[in-house]
């Protein structure tokens, strides 16, 4: 057994096909059945069916799968701690980060990314919540932006800030002076949604929990990752939906006055930098952690209350 033959069966199972697999590893398709068919004789099991296509593991090939790829992240994060020992903070770095903070995180980062980690090559990748967990957990993803708590054993989770949620209300916002946004408005208001899969739709509903569930008013969901989609939809049609603090500086001085505040403990979404537990280059964890904690400045509530996002 060797780490290559380890490198192919993870290969075969992210591509549920041997020649796609082979190319993707830069060798013949040929060799690649080979290598993992000497591998499976010296083991005793067979790892793939390939009676089915596209080509799946056995139950048995599953274990052994998920074996190989901690073998493999552990191989690489020993190679990672040498490398940031010998040569500072250098390589690639993959980081993934949720749909609901992308577009109002990303321009704020890249560019000090960019100043303060010059030999760093980042990958940026837009993951929802449970893609991101599977990808850090099998080392396919070095770090992750996400909201939290996860509770996952794997992940270790470094928080760096507290974002308020907001209520943004429809055309008649004007005519309600009142600071804090009323809850009974929940009642008889359309109230617009992300699509199901987005954590921020969890915590979403866990604002709106009082929402009386013998409403005959329609709650709409949208079939879309968009907050914009859901502020405009709101602009056209009425109704209400909840924004978290980041994208407030977004809006239009019109749409500014539409926002109302909920009454304390203020509901917020606790941001947490999430890496898995043995990733090892930790001053490279500890810098990116540092530049988001500089450029990110969000209210700070006496009272508020983290949202559960499962």
């Amino acid at each position: 057994m060797n780490l290559q033959q380890l490198e192919y069966i993870v290969a075969v199972d992210r591509y549920r096909h041997f020649v796609t697999a082979a190319e993707k590893s830069y060798i013949t398709q040929a060799t690649l059945s080979m290598m993992i068919k000497k591998l499976e004789e010296e083991l005793a099991i067979q790892i793939f069916d390939r009676r089915k296509q596209p080509v799946e593991p056995t139950p048995a090939g599953t274990e052994i799968i998920e074996r190989a790829h901690r073998i493999l992240f552990e191989v690489r994060s020993m190679e990672d701690y040498a490398r940031e020992i010998n040569h500072g903070m250098t390589g690639t770095l993959s980081i993934g980060i949720i749909p609901t903070l992308a577009p109002y995180l990303l321009p704020k980062l890249i560019p000090p990314f960019l100043k303060e980690l010059p030999d760093v090559q980042l990958q940026i990748h837009e993951l929802r919540t449970a893609d991101m967990i599977q990808q850090l957990a099998k080392g396919e993803l070095d770090l992750g932006i996400a909201a939290t708590p996860l509770a996952q054993e794997a992940l270790v989770e470094y928080p760096l800030f507290y974002e308020p949620f907001y209520a943004y209300l429809g055309k008649n916002a004007k005519s309600d002076p009142k600071k804090y946004f009323d809850q009974k408005l929940l009642l008889d208001k359309q109230l617009w949604l992300l699509e199901d899969g987005h954590c921020m739709r969890t915590q979403v509903l866990d604002i709106c929990s009082r929402r009386n569930k013998r409403s005959h008013i329609p709650m709409i969901q949208y079939e879309s990752g968009s907050i914009e989609t859901l502020i405009q939809l709101v602009d056209e049609q009425g109704g209400l939906t909840i924004v978290p603090a980041l994208a407030v500086e977004r809006l239009s001085k019109t749409q500014k006055t539409h926002l109302r505040e909920f009454a304390p403990p203020t509901p917020v979404r606790e941001v947490s930098l999430v890496s898995n537990k043995h990733f090892a280059r930790k001053g490279l964890l500890k810098a990116v952690q540092q530049i988001i904690q500089r450029k990110i400045e969000l209210p700070q509530e006496k009272r508020q209350q983290v949202l559960p996002i499962v």
